[in-house]
């Protein structure tokens, strides 16, 4: 083989790295590599302002909604901006997206498969976003800015990394409301003492973790899980005072292969107060649930 002909089959790539590795990081999660609207395996399109992946079809119907209302790129063809991987960024997929425009879809009302129609997908998609009908009339958003200008998630990821970063000073930290947490009950722990135990939680900003308390040795750890803080937040700062509201649902997070929630956990006004409960299933141990009471306050 000439040496012409034992390089030119070499392809030249730069490594993905930067915002670029980001966003491909968040293709590859698992509630991302399914269509947002039909559930398509796969999808090649994405949402840039509203923050969602689409299969080729559902992208067609996004592109016909206009650039004001979903601006579509190839995640493979085409050149993303850096405020482009912002929004998706910033929104963060999928199930973040449809924690907020699915937050109100009947039971009645199913979406799309990936045979449905274009008639019927068409339909399910300008009701989603264009009219937002599965919100609240109150947290209809702007699909021109997605998230960022109404519900403002770049500065409360930023609010709570600024409470728990060491080296932001006392007077440039902002807070945007109190979180209160109780520890309903745990369930099926695993066994680490056979005579007794006393489990206890560590609640952390970013994760949970389960402890058997022992006397006279390091306590056994039983169990640790993740919560997704994003979507109560999104959705209270959204719908903002509900002191004077009925009970009713605001919010969702979606259970996926990616989190350890064991079934999807509602955001909801009780009583005029912001409250979700979350049914986890604790990690890296041979069993456990935990059922926690999530409160939000706003400032």
């Amino acid at each position: 083989m000439s040496t012409v002909n034992r390089y030119q089959h070499i392809k030249s790539t730069k490594p993905i790295v930067g915002k670029a590795r980001k966003l491909k990081d968040l293709m590859i999660k698992s509630d991302n590599r399914i269509c947002a609207d039909c559930g398509a395996p796969d999808p090649k399109w994405a949402s840039a302002n509203i923050g969602v992946f689409l299969c080729l079809k559902c992208g067609d119907v996004h592109r016909a909604l206009g650039p004001d209302i979903s601006k579509v790129l190839s995640v493979t063809l085409d050149d993303w901006s850096d405020s482009d991987i912002d929004s998706m960024l910033e929104v963060g997929g999928n199930s973040y997206a449809n924690s907020i425009y699915e937050a109100f879809l009947p039971k009645d009302h199913p979406k799309p498969k990936p045979d449905s129609t274009m008639e019927y997908r068409t339909k399910f998609i300008r009701a989603k976003y264009e009219t937002q009908d599965f919100l609240k009339p109150s947290l209809r958003i702007s699909s021109r800015s997605s998230f960022k200008s109404t519900t403002s998630v770049k500065s409360v990821d930023s609010n709570f990394s600024s409470t728990s970063r060491k080296d932001v000073s006392d007077d440039t930290r902002e807070f945007v409301g109190e979180l209160n947490i109780t520890v309903v009950k745990g369930t099926n722990l695993a066994v680490r003492d056979m005579l007794t135990s006393d489990p206890y939680v560590i609640l952390t900003l970013g994760g949970q973790e389960v402890y058997d308390h022992d006397m006279f040795s390091a306590d056994d750890i039983m169990g640790e899980a993740e919560i997704d803080l994003q979507p109560l937040i999104t959705a209270a700062m959204a719908f903002g005072d509900t002191s004077r509201l009925g009970d009713m649902q605001i919010g969702r997070w979606i259970m996926t292969k990616d989190n350890a929630l064991m079934k999807d956990s509602t955001v909801n006004v009780v009583a005029g107060k912001v409250k979700q409960e979350v049914h986890l299933k604790l990690q890296n141990v041979e069993s456990g649930e935990l059922e926690l009471e999530l409160e939000w306050v706003l400032d």
